[in-house]
């Protein structure tokens, strides 16, 4: 393709687009959401953390905490991709280790770049228990594709991973963060366990729906996924029957706690409209129809992005 002929002829536009697909943007999105959404959420929960916060320091740390995620982000991304290679070339050609746009040489320096800095970052400018819970999710990222582990084998396996980083190391780390910028302690408010919850479950139906496409180079490569034991069109019943039921738990919480604990409106009605967003989605997707696969796929993706629009207003 043009973009690969043009990253191999040596061209920094072309070099600079190739890295920014090795980051896979839509995971990027879903790591700048949570973090704003989180910082947001725990300003709120805080009396006084707007109005006499100290945003000339706020700002910066603020800014270096989203660097060092985003570092960690691409540095999971990357070394899947460095792993997936082959697989990839059957399964997601437009990837750029897969498609030769980026050199494996070129990814590695990437991934030990974004791999380094990342925890250095948060080693120099936030507490302890924050670096600690930052290097389980890197190790948790690098040993789901890293032979000889390399977790996405198993299926159980490879969800549970993506549900423990993505649900609940990412959010709970953004919340803990804010809360030490403004000297606040941290507390499990109704709001923070209910996102931790929510999203941990949302994670684990990525990590089994991301597979729908991938079948065959799965199969090909012995990779075992839900989807290539069970079949894909059972998989997405089963996958969206459980982010249903998520949504019911969210109505059900919102109905259930005790008053001032959420806003009812978004928490209730809220909810209930993303669960019928999800059902038409569904009625929508062909099993046996690839691009169909895909776009149910990016639908969850978006529905994952609207669940942190709505974590600020519940």
């Amino acid at each position: 393709s043009r973009d690969v002929s043009e990253a191999q002829a040596g061209s920094l536009k072309a070099k600079l687009r190739a890295l920014y697909k090795f980051t896979r943007p839509h995971t990027i999105r879903g790591t700048v959401l949570a973090s704003i959404a989180g910082t947001t959420r725990a300003l709120i929960d805080t009396p006084g953390a707007i109005t006499n916060a100290q945003w000339g320091a706020m700002l910066p740390r603020a800014i270096i905490g989203m660097v060092a995620l985003l570092l960690g982000n691409a540095f999971i991304v990357g070394i899947n991709q460095i792993f997936d290679e082959d697989i990839d070339k059957m399964n997601k050609p437009f990837l750029p280790v897969a498609s030769g746009e980026m050199s494996q040489r070129f990814a590695w320096v990437a991934v030990l770049a974004s791999g380094t800095v990342g925890p250095m970052i948060v080693k120099k400018f936030f507490p302890q228990l924050l670096f600690r819970l930052y290097m389980l999710g890197w190790f948790l990222g690098a040993i789901y594709s890293v032979p000889p582990l390399r977790l996405k084998q198993n299926p159980f396996l490879a969800g549970l991973t993506i549900a423990t980083v993505r649900g609940f190391l990412l959010n709970f780390g953004v919340y803990y963060a804010v809360k030490d910028a403004v000297g606040a302690p941290f507390a499990w408010s109704p709001k923070v366990s209910f996102i931790a919850r929510f999203m941990t479950v949302f994670a684990t139906t990525i990590a089994v729906t991301k597979d729908l496409p991938d079948t065959e180079g799965d199969k090909a490569y012995e990779i075992e996924t839900f989807a290539t034991k069970v079949g894909v069109s059972k998989i997405a019943k089963v996958s969206s029957l459980c982010l249903l039921l998520n949504y019911f738990h969210a109505v059900v919480t919102g109905l259930v706690s005790a008053p001032g604990s959420f806003r009812l409106v978004p928490m209730i009605g809220g909810h209930l409209a993303l669960a019928a967003t999800l059902i038409y989605r569904f009625s929508e997707l062909e099993p046996e129809s690839v691009p169909s696969i895909k776009l149910y796929y990016k639908h969850i993706w978006d529905l994952f992005y609207l669940e942190y629009a709505l974590y600020t207003l519940i």
